[in-house]
């Protein structure tokens, strides 16, 4: 039988801890414990939420990897690549690879009576895969095979269509700056919203053959192609290898291939969605330490309290590591008490947030509309585990304290 934990549990449960002094600095032991776990995996939440939002976004106009003709400028007026059976073949047999599609732009300005505003056409194909514009759609709906060549059906964001007073089913026409100016009539068929200012005021979505024809290229001419991942944690790998395996290959016309990850693309986005895992951890450390000290505070006010059963348990013969074993008990029984609630109050908020959005923020200034959670198992649970271990450590030291209690003068103590 494990006597320490036999005297622990009749303590903790016997209600041995509820004495007047000792009674309110357990529970605030308890709700430090419970209230910094809390905070710990509310933070770990919201923060992996809103990087996998900010990223799908990005992700959705730029896919994961992007091949282009290596003598391209940094514009979106790009030297075209041409699309081979030999080079789709080599990139479909690469299992790394989910998805391949591709694309063309070309910049111009639309022009309306009252404003204009300057524009990338992104031209897209039957391979486009449109599952981000689908679940970002407001209204209308996306490109499809069957829409008739005699107009020019286009996708536009909220941001373009407020800005220039445009309404589903409305007209517009765009100039390209070309030698000669080229001007083309656009019929809006859908209106999508991401809340991504920076991609919404600038991209609109048409058929790919109508940017060929822009740009004087053939059918096969295209200003890139893009790739999805199937494990975007190993795209930085996936990408090294795909580069090293373009770098000897060439498109129809010769031209070397320049692979690059979206990450690449996009360096200023996602080093800020980097600097936000400092954030996590300086909670994490802080929320630690604040739990940490107020559970020794109340350690040592319950050794005081048990002090006369400290000494006691000396006089029959106990060591000073079987006592200090009973009150490692109990505390650990505080700090999972307190861990349990801090999980109720976390996944609780998670959950209601998660179905009803309760937390509303700026889009301007975050890019969403609502407070993102992400509910990872594994995280949690490193969470709990980690803040189990480090509270238990942090209680080691003040259990020492029952080395220093003289039997003599303990007995006697009230």
């Amino acid at each position: 039988m494990n006597l320490e934990l036999f005297i622990a549990r009749k303590i903790y449960f016997g209600g041995g801890i509820r004495q007047k002094v000792s009674s309110p600095a357990i529970r605030i032991a308890v709700a430090g414990i419970a209230l910094g776990l809390a905070a710990m995996v509310l933070s770990v939440c919201i923060v992996v939420g809103f990087k996998k939002e900010i990223r799908d976004k990005v992700v959705g106009f730029g896919s994961h990897i992007q091949l282009t003709n290596f003598g391209n400028n940094m514009s979106y007026e790009v030297q075209p690549v041409r699309m081979t059976d030999s080079l789709a073949v080599a990139l479909e047999n690469n299992s790394d690879i989910k998805h391949i599609e591709v694309f063309a732009n070309i910049p111009g300005i639309i022009k309306t009576d009252s404003d204009f505003q300057g524009v990338v056409l992104k031209g897209v194909g039957n391979d486009y895969d449109w599952t981000f514009f689908r679940q970002n759609m407001i209204e209308g709906d996306i490109l499809h095979k069957s829409d008739t060549s005699t107009v020019n059906q286009t996708i536009i964001s909220k941001y373009i269509a407020d800005r220039l007073q445009l309404k589903l089913g409305d007209s517009f026409v765009t100039y390209f700056i070309q030698d000669p100016i080229k001007a083309r009539k656009f019929v809006i068929s859908g209106i999508y919203s991401t809340n991504f200012e920076d991609y919404d005021k600038l991209f609109i979505v048409t058929d790919i053959a109508l940017v060929q024809r822009l740009n004087g290229w053939g059918r096969n001419q295209v200003s890139g192609i893009e790739l999805t991942v199937k494990d975007y944690d190993r795209l930085t790998e996936i990408k090294n290898d795909l580069f090293y395996e373009m770098a000897g290959a060439h498109d129809g016309d010769g031209n070397s291939l320049y692979t690059r990850s979206i990450e690449e693309l996009n360096p200023m986005i996602f080093s800020w969605l980097s600097l936000l895992d400092m954030n996590v951890w300086v909670i994490i450390i802080l929320m630690l330490a604040v739990s940490g000290f107020t559970m020794i505070s109340g350690l040592l006010i319950i050794i005081l309290e048990r002090t006369n059963m400290i000494g006691i348990l000396k006089a029959l013969g106990a060591r000073n590591f079987r006592i200090q074993k009973v009150f490692l008990y109990i505390s650990s029984f505080l700090i999972l008490k307190g861990m349990l609630w801090g999980n109720v109050i976390a996944l609780g908020i998670c959950i209601l947030q998660k179905l009803f959005g309760i937390i509303k923020l700026d889009p301007a200034t975050y890019y969403v509309s609502e407070m993102p959670v992400y509910l990872n198992v594994w995280y949690i649970i490193l969470i709990n585990v980690g803040a189990l271990v480090i509270s238990m450590a942090m209680m080691i030291g003040p259990s020492y304290l029952i080395a220093r209690i003289s039997p003599a003068k303990s007995i006697k103590f009230e």
